[in-house]
């Protein structure tokens, strides 16, 4: 019995030193977690704290650079106020000139008066010293001729009346010469000085128009591409534009060759965008054709503006301010129209001025006085009519309609301004090198041709390119066949060789395309 009690007591011993050294190694283990654990917290705490500093950090550059944006953004916007101001500054100074001269004229006009009021004053005291020695005379003289001639003082002064009367009258018929004589020297001589004033006050360069224009290349492998396979690219530019495009040796250059400016522009447009873009196939160049004729509207309205606000006109039509605009692209005798209209409207302007008219109506007047020629070749008549119904349809004041009239003489003048215009109008066109007849002669036969080809049937539009040595007909499929086109261009260039004079030779193309174009989907 005893040795199993022995036997239990030693077992429950080792049960419980084992219980014992158990629970001191999982306390050892506990605490050894516990810190692992806490080392972890204080990590983690620290790694925040550090992404939390760096992150403030990342939001303080952030809103340094927005707030450096929004600096910036702001002196550019108070730069651009300045320059307003700067603007407005300008103006107010250079009417504060103007009112300034006006002034002094003003005062020169008045020390002139004064002048005159004094001279008349001192004549009138010498004329009333020489009536009353005349009176004097006659008194002794009717004395004398009822002494010796025994005549009554009546019968006497009868007769020294009417040999005065003769005297009187031979006197002031001379005096009345001499008078219009000086005006007549005084006037031609006041009107070239104003003329004069007018000319140099005015000043404008003359600029001679031409009929090519260049487009740089950035290198000579954009000719190839420009040329297209088979020519398919440079004929459909040639097709869609009216413009022919000279690809010769010239270097890293391509001309443009059409009479019309227009054309011309929407060509250049075209084509520099087709070389900055790359994409160079009929379909991108129709595409890139139909985006410059949209910015070529915006441009020409822009330009109107620009030559209302550079005058400073106001209360204009927007349709008859885009109608200005067009007259940039167009050419009298060699003259810019435009460049023509504004300086008729300054020199108009200044003689209005100085004979003390209404200075902005004249300005109008000399805006507007070609106008016509703007539409002259979309619409039949002359620009006169042109212009004077275009200024009546937008309502304008009579005496601009009456000067667009007569600035050529169709109709007499109403108005003093009409007759400044028209003064201005001569003067403009007569400065050195302004006009050239050879030009308008060329543009006219230009026209000429296009004329004889449009009036045909079926005819959908025409260009007369080369200089005027070719004339390209396009004609509308549907009507035309084949056959017809040949006859056509043989019709074409027997009325060219009837009714024109022209040196060389004149082809004569007719264009008959048909296109068929499906959408799958």
């Amino acid at each position: 019995m005893y040795p199993a009690i022995i036997t239990f007591s030693f077992a429950l011993v080792t049960l419980i030193v084992g219980i014992l050294f158990g629970y001191a190694l999982c306390k050892d283990a506990y605490e050894k977690k516990l810190s692992q654990a806490k080392q972890t917290a204080e990590d983690i705490v620290s790694d925040a704290k550090k992404a939390a500093k760096s992150l403030q950090k990342e939001k303080l550059l952030e809103a340094k650079d927005e707030i450096h944006q929004y600096r910036e953004k702001q002196e550019d916007e108070l730069k651009e106020r300045r320059k307003d101001v700067q603007r407005q500054e300008n103006r107010i100074l250079e009417r504060q000139d103007i009112l300034d001269k006006k002034d002094q004229s003003l005062e020169k006009r008045e020390e002139n008066i004064e002048n005159n009021e004094n001279d008349i004053s001192a004549r009138q005291q010498k004329l009333s010293e020489k009536d009353k020695q005349l009176t004097e005379t006659l008194n002794e003289q009717q004395a004398e001729l009822v002494r010796v001639s025994n005549l009554t003082r009546e019968q006497g002064r009868k007769i020294i009346l009417g040999k005065l009367n003769k005297e009187l009258v031979h006197e002031r018929a001379k005096m009345i010469k001499e008078s219009d004589e000086q005006a007549k020297q005084h006037i031609d001589k006041d009107a070239k000085a104003l003329i004069i004033a007018a000319i140099q006050r005015s000043a404008a360069d003359t600029v001679s128009e031409s009929t090519v224009t260049t487009v740089t290349l950035p290198n000579e492998d954009m000719k190839g591409r420009i040329i297209g396979r088979e020519g398919r690219n440079i004929r459909t530019i040639e097709s869609l534009t009216g413009v022919d495009l000279i690809i010769d040796d010239t270097p890293e250059a391509v001309a443009l060759s059409a009479y019309d400016p227009v054309r011309r522009e929407i060509a250049r447009m075209a084509l520099e965008k087709l070389i900055e873009d790359g994409r160079i196939h009929p379909a991108r160049i129709e595409e890139m054709v139909d985006k410059a004729r949209k910015e070529m509207d915006d441009h020409i309205r822009e330009l109107g503006e620009q030559t209302i606000y550079s005058l400073g006109i106001s209360s204009i039509n927007p349709d008859l301010i885009k109608i200005i605009g067009r007259m940039q692209y167009r050419t009298s005798y060699g003259q810019n129209v435009l460049s023509h209209s504004i300086e008729v409207a300054k020199l108009s302007a200044v003689m209005a001025a100085e004979m003390g008219e209404d200075v902005m109506l004249a300005k109008r007047a000399g805006l507007l006085h070609d106008i016509g020629k703007a539409i002259d070749r979309e619409v039949d008549g002359s620009h006169v009519e042109i212009g004077v119904d275009i200024a009546t349809k937008y309502k304008e004041p009579e005496v601009v309609i009456n000067t667009i009239a007569s600035h050529h003489g169709d109709v007499e003048p109403t108005s003093f301004i009409a007759t400044i215009v028209a003064t201005a109008d001569a003067i403009s066109a007569a400065r050195p090198g302004a006009r050239s007849e050879s030009m308008e002669n060329y543009i006219h036969r230009l026209e000429k041709l296009e004329e004889i080809a449009n009036k045909h049937d079926g005819v959908d539009h025409c260009y007369a390119i080369q200089a005027g040595h070719e004339i390209r007909v396009m004609v509308k499929p549907e009507e035309i066949s084949d056959d017809q086109a040949a006859i056509l261009a043989r019709d074409v260039k027997g009325e060219i060789e009837q009714n024109l004079e022209y040196p060389g030779h004149i082809k004569v193309t007719v264009v008959r395309e048909v296109r068929k174009v499906e959408l799958a989907k």
